[in-house]
């Protein structure tokens, strides 16, 4: 039933139950057929290629089974009940017939799923998903294209608007407190110690917990903290996570050997500590890298400055806008100044289109005077006003400004959709690799939606 077809399925040939008439107008029938699955099938079906053991699933139904659960937001267990138990799901997924007698997959494959279905694939799937759009919108120009043959290609000329903006995908994770990372540091060095601790090598090194947890309560259940008493409760769980990591160290010399988890864990926690540790002796409140997140080390502080959220934890992005269809253009789990993005987005609407953007609608943090001077060159208008003190004979012309404005709201309506019903909102994804396979799936989707 999953094996690899050279005709992709149409809705006429899928075996609906006996009794039911499914409706070929149904949302799921339409977002079928505007996705290429035999081109995307044809470059990537090697990803779930048979190994030993289980016969892989096919791409249809690891990308089908991705997009249904970015779409409606189910978790990897509902995602499999889901298509289990809907017809159009299947169809979707490239089921032959309805069959709700098991499961399509183990929920647990779905890490598996996202792990090969990585940001690069999908920004070429997404690609692949818009030219398939294009070419069923827009009109037939072989004619004109043909005619003046003889005639010298003339330069093209700049057309076309791209807009580009950036935002924060926040991951899921508590929000980060020095006392309460440095406590939870603290239970996974004991956890570490209680384990490789045997009995009949003699006693156990004292590590404290009870009066470590107990310092720890007595100031987490304070409502009114001053500075100086977080100063001290910070100073006290360092002492307490310098001990065990000592007490851990000596184990290691001894010839004990961690998990590889465990060794990524402790990394984790080294690293944490010297950052706590810095920051307490120089009474600082800053460091590079900061680690916000035990489990969850990649993630990083974006700051945003906005007024629900001044600073966001998850991964910073950068989108752009061009004939109604989004692009993620960047993302990544460290700070950025996302400037620095804009003639990489520039040239690669030149490689797509043949011609750069008539004009680039961008916040004012994107125009500084290396992509003034850029957009200069090139002969494109970037939107917003000139940089420095306005001149006195300054020319405005309010018009255009207010159609560039109204025009750039094109991208934060994207925003907008695609963390409300495309999953960008909150990333709940563990795994580096997994979370940015999430928010590359999420603008595909939104082109969908949208």
């Amino acid at each position: 039933m999953y094996k690899f077809r050279n005709k992709q399925i149409e809705f006429c040939d899928f075996e609906q139950p006996i009794g039911m008439h499914m409706n070929p107008d149904n949302r799921w029938v339409k977002k079928a057929e505007m996705i290429p699955w035999l081109e995307i099938e044809q470059r990537y079906a090697k990803l779930f290629a048979n190994r030993k053991g289980n016969v892989a699933k096919p791409l249809r139904l690891a990308l089908g089974a991705c997009i249904i659960q970015a779409e409606y937001g189910f978790s990897d267990e509902e995602t499999a009940l889901q298509i289990q138990e809907t017809g159009f799901l299947q169809f979707f997924c490239g089921y032959r017939k309805y069959d709700d007698s098991k499961l399509p997959f183990d929920p647990s494959l779905m890490v598996y799923f996202r792990k090969r279905l990585t940001p690069e694939i999908l920004g070429e799937i997404n690609e692949m998903i818009i030219n398939n759009a294009k070419k069923k919108t827009e009109t037939d120009k072989k004619d004109d294209n043909s005619k003046n043959n003889d005639d010298k290609p003339e330069p093209p000329h700049n057309k076309g608007t791209l807009i580009v903006d950036a935002t924060c995908a926040p991951s899921q994770i508590k929000f980060p407190q020095d006392t309460e990372l440095l406590n939870e540091a603290r239970e996974n060095t004991e956890k570490i110690i209680t384990e490789f601790h045997n009995p009949k090598e003699g006693k156990k090194p004292r590590i404290y917990p009870k009066c470590a947890h107990k310092d720890y309560l007595h100031f987490a259940r304070k409502k009114k903290k001053t500075s100086k008493e977080i100063h001290k409760s910070v100073g006290k769980q360092l002492r307490y996570l310098n001990r065990n990591l000592g007490i851990i160290d000596k184990i290691l010399a001894n010839g004990k050997e961690l998990s590889t988890k465990q060794t990524i864990r402790l990394k984790t926690i080294k690293a944490l500590y010297a950052q706590q540790k810095h920051m307490f002796d120089n009474r600082i409140h800053t460091v590079d890298n900061r680690i916000v997140s035990i489990s969850q080390p990649y993630i990083r502080p974006i700051v945003r400055g906005k007024a629900k959220a001044l600073v966001e934890f998850g991964a910073k992005i950068d989108i752009s806008v061009a004939d109604g269809f989004v692009r993620l253009e960047k993302q990544s789990f460290d700070a950025y100044n996302e400037a620095t993005v804009l003639s990489e987005v520039i040239e690669r609407y030149k490689a797509r289109t043949g011609s750069y953007p008539e004009r680039v609608l961008a916040d004012k943090i994107y125009r500084n005077r290396d992509n003034l001077d850029l957009c200069k060159n090139l002969k494109i208008r970037l939107s917003g006003p000139a940089l420095g003190r306005p001149r006195k004979d300054a020319i405005v012309d309010k018009k255009l400004e207010y159609v560039d404005n109204c025009d750039r709201v094109e991208v934060e309506r994207a925003f907008s959709l695609a963390k409300r019903n495309c999953g960008l909102g909150q990333i709940y994804t563990r795994l580096k690799e997994t979370s940015q396979s999430v928010i590359a799936l999420s603008i595909d989707v939104l082109n969908r939606v949208t």
